[in-house]
């Protein structure tokens, strides 16, 4: 069987902050509900790669496609819209708005795409559930654990279906116990929906939750090889 074509790829890209070089050549590709981790040191360029895949950096060279439309052919507009809807964010601080109610920030991406306010506070409701903190909906980020604060941050996260849900160093903040709790919710959740996952960090047991390994190491990028 044929697999199916990438959703996401990036060929040859380069960017520099000044005189130091955070991807020199990088190439990299993830299909429709697959998880790719990617590993390396910090300073690597993983976090760099992450931000230009997802459009938040511009880079200085090289090519980026998402479903057969190139990035930089894109106005600022179509790539803020594009993160909106198409594509999710969980970062190692979840991020959460503090006078928000964790309900309404998982419900906020559903506000700002136009969906009414009772639409969007049951579908952050049912995300909750699926994220095991519905109990949460009515507190306040402050008022709520980590591990709980970063179960409130996937299911925002995912709350408008995107394609492809982008990971940066997920369970950093988290204990190993919340961070394993975290991340097969996250997993699970993500291949329900048939998201692709691209999974930055540098923990082996995180990176164990992924069908892909990448490392990237002086801002280039080589695949790993998955040990059965």
């Amino acid at each position: 069987m044929t697999p199916p074509e990438p959703l996401l790829a990036a060929t040859g890209l380069r960017k520099s902050y000044g005189s130091t070089q955070a991807l020199d050549g990088a190439d990299f590709s993830i299909r429709p509900g697959e998880v790719v981790a990617v590993l390396g040191p910090s300073g690597s360029g993983k976090s760099t790669l992450l931000h230009c895949l997802a459009g938040i950096v511009v880079a200085d060279a090289g090519t980026i496609t998402y479903r057969g439309r190139e990035l930089s052919a894109m106005n600022d507009a179509q790539r803020s819209a594009l993160r909106r809807g198409e594509f999710g964010f969980v970062f190692q601080f979840g991020q959460l708005v503090p006078e928000l109610t964790c309900a309404e920030n998982v419900a906020l991406p559903l506000r700002l795409n136009g969906t009414s306010r009772k639409e969007a506070t049951r579908t952050a409701v049912e995300w909750l559930g699926r994220l095991e903190v519905e109990d949460v909906a009515g507190r306040r980020p402050g008022g709520i654990s980590g591990g709980q604060g970063q179960r409130v941050a996937v299911a925002r996260a995912l709350v408008t279906g995107p394609r492809v849900l982008f990971a940066d160093e997920p369970t950093g903040a988290l204990d190993s116990l919340n961070g394993e709790r975290v991340m097969r919710l996250l997993t699970d959740a993500a291949r329900d929906t048939d998201a692709a996952v691209v999974l930055v960090t540098h923990e082996a047991r995180v990176a164990a939750y992924s069908d892909r390994e990448i490392v990237v190491r002086d801002g280039r990028v080589r695949d790993m090889a998955r040990v059965a």
